[in-house]
């Protein structure tokens, strides 16, 4: 069984750590589930067993974050990637401007799909300071024909992370919570669209969720135009079922979904989460210096935190005895260099102690 074999300190970016429980009950249920002698990944997404799967893990998503009864919950593939093409394809008409809130790489990646569709704007950025804080609300600017604001909720990249949402008024709020969803508690509602790759928090890779609110659907342009499997109907319409969906992965998410749910829900979680965060933050800012975070305080983020050391050689050092100690996954993005450490959901505050503990041995052994 899993539990008997040494888990690495997982801190990979993603995909990422997944909670044990789960992975334990995939692999009790892999060959036989439910007795229909087959495997999940055998089942007929058309057979009433898959289909109870598929429905339980919707509303589990619905309870945890408190999703309002009338939003559409689907699962879509092609990653978050795809929906940078795919939003402005169904929301962004002609004559109407997209505005985007540039906080790192992948909001960049987003408006730059955008721009292929129709006319965007930046409504604020933080590029000049290389992306190392959020932009606070008195910076952003809404257009008065803007078809939406797009968002970025947290930066793996960076490590930076939005921890409130500005009120947009009619302007519809859309955003990419691909690194932080199911993590912390927030107001949902306050969204018109919500999607997110699952694989940070919410399962393996090769599933999206897509929370969308109904009005939306309504708001939707040149549908006749828009291919088939990139307009949100069609999705909302078939229950995610109009083609083969990646039933595997989302018999993953509905199992990471009940872990979430024995940890005592969202709050709980959430919790976990800062509790961790602080522990890797705190040896930072008590390094004088030797560890120095990316991201300004008041937006770190508590899923991917960022930081660099005095020099290349020391950083080559560091990352080389981590990996020798069992620690994975924490060189920075290649795009910027450093280090960076994933907390997730499912990492278990243990590896965040115990990485912890190695920073200050390290820093220690090698001042």
């Amino acid at each position: 069984m899993l539990q008997q074999e040494k888990r690495a300190y997982n801190f990979n970016a993603g995909p990422s750590a997944l909670p044990l429980a789960a992975l334990e009950q995939a692999q009790k249920e892999f060959v036989n589930f439910q007795g229909t002698g087959m495997s999940v990944m055998e089942l007929s997404h058309r057979s009433a067993v898959y289909e109870n799967v598929h429905n339980e893990a919707i509303a589990l998503l619905k309870e945890l974050m408190n999703i309002p009864q009338e939003y559409h919950v689907v699962f879509l593939q092609g990653g978050a990637s795809t929906q940078f093409a795919a939003v402005p394809m169904n929301f962004l008409a002609q004559g109407k401007k997209a505005g985007y809130v540039l906080t790192g790489s992948w909001s960049e990646k987003a408006q730059k799909e955008a721009k292929l569709i129709g006319e965007t704007y930046v409504s604020a950025t933080a590029k000049e300071t290389n992306y190392n804080r959020i932009p606070s609300f008195d910076e952003l600017t809404m257009e008065p024909n803007s078809a939406y604001l797009h968002i970025t909720s947290n930066n793996t990249i960076f490590g930076t992370q939005w921890h409130d949402f500005p009120d947009t008024g009619d302007v519809p709020l859309i955003a990419d919570m691909s690194s932080d969803i199911l993590s912390h508690a927030f107001d949902v509602s306050k969204f018109a669209l919500i999607y997110a790759g699952a694989q940070k928090n919410l399962g393996p890779s090769g599933v999206t969720v897509a929370i969308i609110r109904p009005d939306m659907l309504e708001r939707a342009v040149n549908a006749e135009r828009i291919p088939t499997m990139l307009r949100y109907d069609t999705h909302v319409k078939n229950n995610s079922l109009y083609n083969t969906p990646p039933t595997f992965g989302i018999y993953m998410l509905g199992l990471v979904l009940k872990w979430a749910k024995q940890q005592g829900g969202l709050a709980a979680v959430e919790e976990n989460n800062r509790k961790k965060a602080a522990l890797i933050y705190d040896v930072i800012d008590a390094s004088n210096g030797y560890y120095k975070g990316h991201a300004q305080p008041d937006s770190r983020s508590l899923m991917n935190i960022t930081f660099t050391l005095s020099s290349p050689e020391l950083e080559k050092k560091f990352l080389a005895e981590a990996k020798n100690a069992g620690f994975v996954g924490l060189n920075g993005h290649r795009s910027v260099g450093g280090c960076r450490a994933s907390a997730y959901n499912a990492v278990p505050y243990e590896s965040c102690l115990a990485l912890s503990q190695f920073m200050k041995d390290f820093q220690k052994n090698n001042g």
